[in-house]
């Protein structure tokens, strides 16, 4: 929601959101704060809706308030298969959300879950996973890989940074195909 905050990164803490069920009410939004708090830090709180279809796109669940009590536990954003809503408001808090879309509205809503592993944003999320967002969208990985990723990441990173300055360089297809190596874009090279 907020591409100018570039990059950020934190350990996921999940729930499960949905309508109230008059018969169950053993979690309330403090479990997902006590879950936050447990975490390490910095986290990125990952919040599933099971609503039902009629409304779930009306349902804004996070706002200025749940925003501020989440920036209290170290949490640095959000991730929903929903929308929220107020994000004028959370703007200013430097705080990033990766949402299905904003709304206005607001409802009933209780806690279904915490601590458990949900799908959102295309990804299949596990309590303590590594979670990156930036201006693209987010991806997530197991934390014990953390610093295989960032040592790969890092080498990625200076490789293309050297074959884009090359190709912007670049003034023929033969030229460009000379620093693809003759392959295709995207394609591997083969092992021999």
């Amino acid at each position: 929601m907020y591409p100018e905050l570039g990059r950020t990164v934190g350990y996921a803490v999940t729930c499960v959101f949905g309508l109230p069920d008059p018969d169950y009410s053993r979690l309330s939004f403090m479990d997902v704060v006590d879950a936050m708090d447990e975490s390490k830090k910095p986290t990125v709180l990952i919040f599933q809706q099971k609503f039902p279809k009629e409304i779930a796109g009306k349902v804004g669940l996070a706002g200025g308030n749940m925003t501020s009590a989440m920036k209290a536990m170290g949490c640095v954003g959000a991730i929903s298969n929903g929308p929220s809503r107020d994000i004028d408001e959370i703007r200013p808090m430097r705080f990033q959300y990766l949402l299905s879309g904003v709304t206005a509205g607001h409802g009933g809503m209780a806690v279904h879950a915490v601590s458990v592993p949900v799908s959102v944003a295309g990804m299949d999320v596990t309590p303590g996973d590594i979670i990156h967002m930036d201006e693209n969208g987010a991806c997530k990985f197991p934390a014990r890989h953390l610093e295989a990723v960032l040592t790969n990441v890092r080498a990625l990173q200076e490789e293309e940074e050297e074959r884009m300055g090359k190709l912007q360089g670049a003034g023929s297809a033969a030229e460009v195909r000379a620093i693809f190596g003759g392959h295709s874009y995207g394609q591997e090279e083969e092992k021999g």
